[in-house]
Formats: structure tokens, C-alpha cells, sequence
């Protein structure tokens, strides 16, 4: 994925900075927060960890997704999000 495919996307940027703040969510919750609904929220999740943007955890049926800051891009999204925030 290109970065212009994560970042002009404004609900892959909600789930993101979500993920960023909270660490570990389901995708129920995901979705609540970013005020998307479930299906587009599930599309976006996918493209993220097809970016290695965000990992997630299976308990049963159940996902559990977090922000992967292990990798370069990982840090530095995190950092721009970090700094955005903290800068308004």
C-alpha cells in the first residue's frame, strides 16, 4: 500500500490515531469511535495490516487490533500523530 493510500483516507486516519491513543480495541469499538460503520471499518482494518500499519489477536471469534509501532513506518506515523495532536 502507498502512503497516499493510507493517509488520504480520513477513516483509515480515525481508526489509526484511535489506535494510537487507546493501544488494543475490538472492532465494534473501532468502528464506534471513528463513527464508521462496521463493514468499512473491517476494509480499512485490512488494508492497515496489509501496510503493517496494525496487528491484531484472535480470542475466538473475536479480533483485537492494535497499532504495530514496531516497524519504521509504524514509529513514524505514530510520531506524526503524536505530534499533530499535541500541536493544536
Amino acid at each position: 500500500m502507498e502512503i497516499e493510500d493510507v493517509l488520504s483516507s480520513k477513516g483509515r486516519l480515525r481508526i489509526l490515531r484511535i489506535l494510537v491513543e487507546i493501544e488494543e480495541l475490538n472492532i465494534s469499538e473501532i468502528a464506534r469511535r471513528a463513527g464508521l460503520n462496521y463493514a468499512t471499518t473491517s476494509q480499512h482494518l485490512q488494508a492497515l495490516t496489509n501496510a503493517e500499519l496494525v496487528k491484531h489477536k484472535r480470542f475466538g471469534r473475536i479480533r483485537i487490533f492494535r497499532f504495530n509501532d514496531q516497524t519504521a513506518r509504524g514509529r513514524l506515523i505514530k510520531k506524526l500523530i503524536e505530534t499533530w495532536e499535541t500541536d493544536k
